[in-house]
């Protein structure tokens, strides 16, 4: 996780060239027993240069049985331009952290398995002459300890700067300012477990940000996940972001956030094979805010713990930040 967290600076900021978001949906076939599902997926593209670009996903690979699997990869892709920059054929590839709810080897319930793959892609992409454009892709993902799966995604994108011609933009400026000076943020939500019958509760988190450069946040926050049945927990939380802005109006800002989430208080006594039940857990974030004037911002952030006794959780927020 450590290796993902340190790129991703360099993916939101390092370059001054304009910046993709794409939505992808499609079918996913697991290479063993051939079972099929349904997948999707969102992606924040950088171009590095003409031909180089790196990439942020976040993958949700459906319900093959006996696997629930999604998680992040980080991709560099190589790529050419062809039909007057119309169509750009690339070829990625990075690793991915995946996050899989399966069969408790224990017997009964389930369990939640994290570890490390490779995803490998190939991509088409059909740049228009305003900033949408159309992707097909295919996916092929390796895990030593887990399931391969190969997908077929179609995928709508945005180009997040003005476009001043037709392919992928490289004349965005650079970002001369902090993303951000100080913010407090006051979040309410939903938490879904990851297990098979996706308990849910109410969700509230109070977090205080702070902008350290150009493109790189610190926050500390407290966060009550509820009480969705298998799980009872608040906690403090303490995360490092790579951050940027995004529209020629700097009004929206995206960023990925990573780090520990101290539980103070934790109803859950684990059962055998469940392991510790440490209260120490990592938080994994994605975020986007909209500045809705000087000093007010609309958020919303979809947070994923990640525990060592099998009650992983999603806890997806929404929130009003005051920034000063």
């Amino acid at each position: 996780m450590w290796r993902t967290l340190m790129a991703l600076p360099l993916i939101l900021g390092g370059a001054a060239y304009a910046q993709e978001l794409t939505l992808f949906a499609g079918g996913l076939k697991e290479s063993g027993t051939k079972e099929s599902s349904r997948v999707w997926a969102f992606e924040y593209q950088q171009p590095l240069n003409e031909n180089v670009a790196a990439s942020f996903s976040w993958l949700n690979e459906g319900h093959i049985p006996g696997h629930h699997r999604d998680g992040q990869s980080i991709q560099i892709w190589g790529r050419t331009n062809v039909f007057d920059r119309r169509l750009s054929l690339a070829a990625g590839v990075g690793p991915y952290r995946y996050f899989d709810t399966t069969v408790s080897s224990a017997g009964g319930g389930y369990a939640n398995i994290h570890g490390w793959g490779t995803v490998g892609s190939l991509a088409a992409t059909y740049y228009t002459d305003s900033r949408w454009l159309y992707q097909m892709r295919f996916n092929r993902i390796v895990a030593h300890d887990s399931i391969n799966t190969s997908a077929l995604m179609f995928g709508i994108g945005y180009q997040l700067e003005p476009v001043s011609e037709r392919g992928p933009q490289v004349s965005a400026p650079r970002q001369l300012e902090k993303t951000t000076t100080d913010e407090i943020t006051l979040f309410l939500g939903r938490t879904i477990v990851n297990s098979y019958e996706s308990e849910r509760d109410s969700a509230w988190a109070l977090e205080y940000r702070h902008g350290l450069g150009r493109y790189l946040d610190v926050t500390l926050g407290v966060l009550n996940e509820g009480d969705p049945g298998l799980v009872r927990r608040t906690g403090i939380t303490a995360q490092i972001w790579g951050v940027r802005e995004v529209l020629a109006s700097d009004r929206l800002i995206l960023g990925i956030g990573f780090g520990p989430y101290l539980v103070i208080d934790k109803d859950h006594t684990p059962a055998s094979g469940e392991g510790g039940g440490s209260n120490f857990s990592w938080i994994f974030t994605a975020t986007a805010a909209y500045r809705l004037s000087r000093h007010w911002n609309a958020r919303v952030s979809w947070n994923r713990i990640n525990t060592d006794y099998n009650r992983d959780t999603d806890v997806i927020l929404f929130g009003t930040g005051y920034r000063f």
